[in-house]
């Protein structure tokens, strides 16, 4: 097995190193992400959320820390389980509630819904419901970024699911060949849909498939949002000047099941137990209380705060208008 390259936390290797209220920033990115999460499970329990659901609790390092990382002309690919990339890209919560309850507030005019939840305005290219099908198009954001000369990137976020999939591997090749600006991101949370990845793949570190392309590759702890933030800004730096791809695998894990009412029963209880008490939220609170940059009332009130937030972001979406007639029809036929 060939050695892993894990990423470095050494602030002098960070291009742009994390201020005490930056941190405070990637806490509360994290905890919205989770509330929001929270809520929507219950909206979908109350008949809310037509369709299905993928969350993403337990992921939120990695969405939250590479995001932060990240220009605002950046581009971003991701999956049907994207609420969180969204909204640490700055989606508004309450068109994003009107989006996953069908309502014309949403970010799409309530069309796309949960697993379609796109802002094109924020850098959001896309969430694809098709397993690795975001890969191709964050290869071709990469390549738009590097004809328009401008130091943009692109980020494709894809779980271990996607490493055995052709466009994965046509992807990765020709994004290297052509040197392209693009991160590929992959939450390692060791679950492709209902199968654990020992069954699916020979080898559980992800890494070893990009390096076979001669790609830079680094593996971080994908709860630890310090640690990933600093490899996307290394990995994004490299890419802004000329460095071409890498790939980042973050190990993670979620902390619900695929979708919906998914109880995740063919998960071993041990294995849920030890990565429950590595929450990226908890550990990150720890940390910052360590570092005197929060307190313990501190971090209670963002809690309170955000999770004050969701709900409300929900009811009024909740309360918001239906499409009309022509405005479905029109925004299904011409999307």
């Amino acid at each position: 097995m060939a050695p892993r390259k894990k990423a470095s936390r050494d602030s002098n290797q960070v291009p742009n190193p994390l201020t005490d209220e930056d941190r405070v920033e990637l806490f509360r990115s994290m905890v919205g992400i989770r509330e929001f999460e929270e809520q929507v499970q219950r909206s979908y329990l109350e008949g809310l959320v037509h369709g299905t659901t993928h969350l993403c609790n337990g992921h939120e390092a990695v969405s939250s820390g590479v995001i932060k990382a990240l220009r605002p002309d950046d581009y971003i690919s991701y999956t049907y389980r994207g609420h969180g990339h969204c909204l640490a890209r700055g989606m508004d919560m309450e068109a994003a509630f009107a989006e996953l309850f069908g309502r014309e507030d949403g970010v799409c005019g309530g069309v796309g819904g949960s697993m379609h939840l796109t802002d094109i305005d924020k850098g959001l290219i896309g969430a694809f419901g098709i397993v690795g099908g975001g890969l191709p198009v964050a290869v071709g954001a990469g390549l738009s970024a590097q004809l328009a000369g401008k130091e943009q990137i692109s980020v494709g976020f894809f779980g271990d699911g996607a490493a055995n999939i052709g466009a994965f591997h046509e992807s990765l090749n020709i994004a290297q060949v052509w040197n392209l600006p693009v991160l590929f991101v992959c939450e390692n949370n060791l679950y492709g849909e209902f199968t654990r990845i020992n069954h699916t793949t020979p080898y559980e570190d992800l890494v070893i498939r990009a390096r076979g392309y001669a790609m830079e590759a680094v593996q971080v702890d994908g709860n630890n949002v310090e640690e990933v933030y600093a490899a996307a800004s290394v990995a994004a730096m490299r890419a802004r000047g000329g460095g071409g791809p890498t790939f980042i695998e973050a190990k993670t894990y979620r902390h619900r099941g695929h979708s919906r009412t998914d109880p995740a029963k063919y998960r071993d209880p041990a294995e849920v137990e030890a990565w429950m008490k590595r929450d990226p939220i908890d550990l990150y609170r720890k940390e910052l209380e360590a570092r005197g940059v929060l307190d313990d009332a501190g971090a209670d009130a963002i809690i309170e705060e955000l999770r004050a937030a969701a709900k409300e972001a929900a009811d009024r979406a909740a309360a918001s208008e239906w499409p009309s007639a022509d405005q479905d029809f029109m925004a299904k036929t011409f999307a």
